[in-house]
């Protein structure tokens, strides 16, 4: 168990960064230090008044805001429960959640309170709105949303007396549960993920000591807050550190998160590949592919000048002022790695997942390995289930500080990922070379298992599929003992160009014939199947394979 205290750590940095700039909605209200701290406590005393005591489940759904992180704060710290839905999730998965979950309180959004069957949630006492902080509804029997209201008016009395000094949280022990994570993932039904706040902390510690920020930093905050991801390095890290932390309250278009990093400058980007392969193969792979760029990228003493140009023209396109991307949550093309790395642009990937809350392995862009995910955080040991881990590919298991407590109520499939000893199975297929860098190959789960014995990882195929002119995005399966390319075509770029649906049916038999020709004979794909709509996801960008195999 780590020694340095989750709550205590939050404390501290809310007394010490008191009168600088803390939270804000972009192109909407800022909050310092001292307002959230403030907030929080005021938030408490609701709490109190409704009943609501240790261990507690208090459930939460809405855009990202500085008022969903001042409910997540206040939560934890009373030491309660947080349990983050997803904004996107449907009505009925919301209330199977909060139901499962054992809620007794709820933060929501008011437009998304408002098409929640009420009748089906009976143990939420009351609701907090997301929108002011204040109560929205309670149980009229007993007068509890008016107890509540008494409260909040009763501490805002005498807030402005509470200063950097008096600010005190109740003290928590890094072993309660701090969250229950429900994500549905790419397996299929979703699971309450349990972290306690030594989970927290371990992923605040490691980040502080490997990922350089200074108070005041500015952070722009786009991933899904309810996501392990973005909660973590997004919003606890930079928080515990006196980050200016500014939130995008609703889905980042390229153009809204584009016009946000040139405003705010971050010091420290995190994205998932998704956005980085659409700057890539929208932006730079026409340009350097074919007319004149591409021709002075195959002279030497002018490729270094081209590669100079684009890398300042990425630079520019994140703020300018970044010191590193951090790239995770799903694969990252290898072709738009290769090129990034060739032109010394500062970017790393690491690796991790929910059940970690979410870090497993990291290094950062200076030191890390083309195709490599990191190497293992110093909070967890890992192990590659492989008879030659450095060559073969094998399940990569972890265990250590980060490690999760269990699924919620889910002691089966417990005890099907987390040994007796307390070892946890990714699912994740890898391998890792002497120097421990940690190289991902694949889900087990989406593994192809070849006619003569062979594996086959469909991602290493899509990654080839995705960069080709007019697809956005591809899953291969297999069926009938044949490779199948389930292909979505980037219909703004066919528009654009006036491609016909046959002229793209013969492109695509010839990208066939070529990728075939650079793959092995077990892995070709006997068919591009063209698929209409873009596959369903998971809240960190990666197709749920299970629906199209």
């Amino acid at each position: 168990m780590l020694r340095e205290n989750f709550v205590e750590t939050l404390e501290m940095s809310i007394r010490s960064n008191w009168d600088i700039l803390s939270l804000a909605d972009y192109q909407g209200a800022s909050w310092k230090y001292s307002d959230v701290g403030r907030e929080m406590l005021r938030l408490q005393q609701i709490f109190n008044a409704a009943g609501i005591g240790p261990g507690d489940k208090v459930a939460m759904i809405g855009r990202n805001s500085a008022n969903w992180a001042i409910a997540y704060l206040a939560t934890i710290t009373y030491d309660a429960v947080i349990v983050p839905i997803l904004a996107d999730f449907t009505p009925a998965d919301v209330l199977n959640i909060i139901n499962h979950s054992d809620s007794v309180l709820l933060f929501a959004a008011d437009n998304i309170y408002e098409n929640l069957d009420k009748s089906k949630i009976p143990h939420i006492r009351a609701v907090i709105s997301l929108t002011n902080l204040m109560p929205l509804a309670g149980t009229d029997e007993d007068g509890l949303r008016m107890k509540m209201e008494e409260a909040s008016e009763a501490f805002r009395a005498g807030i402005d007396k509470i200063g950097a000094n008096d600010f005190v949280l109740k003290k928590v022990s890094n072993d309660h549960l701090a969250v229950i994570s429900y994500t549905s993932g790419t397996t299929g039904f979703s699971k309450g993920v349990m972290l306690n706040h030594n989970s927290l902390m371990a992923n605040v510690r490691f980040a502080q000591d490997h990922m350089p920020l200074q108070p005041g930093d500015r952070i722009v905050s786009f991933l899904p807050l309810a996501h392990a991801y973005g909660v973590a390095f997004e919003f606890l890290f930079p928080f515990s550190i006196g980050c200016h932390i500014t939130f995008l309250t609703k889905t980042p278009s390229p153009t809204i998160l584009l016009q946000a990093f040139a405003e705010i400058r971050p010091r420290l980007v995190l994205s998932v590949p998704l956005i980085i392969e659409k700057i890539y193969k929208n932006q730079l792979l026409p340009v350097i592919s074919q007319g004149p760029v591409s021709t002075l990228l195959k002279i030497p003493f002018l490729r270094r000048l081209v590669y100079r140009k684009i890398y300042k023209k990425l630079y520019n396109i994140f703020g300018g002022n970044f010191h590193e991307i951090v790239i995770g949550g799903a694969a990252f093309n290898r072709e738009a790695e290769v090129f990034f790395r060739k032109i010394g642009f500062p970017f790393t990937v690491g690796y991790g997942m929910t059940e970690c809350g979410p870090l497993i392995s990291y290094a950062s862009w200076k030191t890390t390995k083309l195709k490599a995910a990191g190497r293992p955080v110093d909070t967890l040991e890992i192990k590659i289930d492989s008879d030659d881990p450095a060559k073969i590919a094998g399940e990569i298991m972890v265990k250590g500080e980060n490690v999760m407590l269990g699924y919620y109520k889910n002691p089966e499939a417990t005890a099907a990922v987390l040994t007796p000893d307390g070892w946890l199975h990714t699912g994740d297929l890898g391998v890792m070379d002497k120097e421990h860098n940690i190289y991902i190959r694949g889900r087990s789960k989406s593994m192809i298992l070849g006619a003569s014995g062979q594996n086959i990882y469909p991602e290493e195929i899509e990654a080839r599929i995705n960069n080709l002119k007019y697809v956005l995005e591809s899953v291969v399966v297999e069926r009938n003992n044949r490779l199948i390319a389930l292909v979505c075509p980037d219909k703004d770029n066919i528009a654009k160009d006036a491609i016909t649906d046959e002229q793209w049916k013969e492109m695509m038999n010839e990208n066939r014939r070529q990728i075939n020709a650079q793959l092995p004979s077990y892995i070709q794909i006997a068919e591009f199947s063209r698929h209409e709509e873009e596959f369903e996801k998971t809240p960190k960008k990666s197709i749920k394979r299970f629906l199209y195999s």
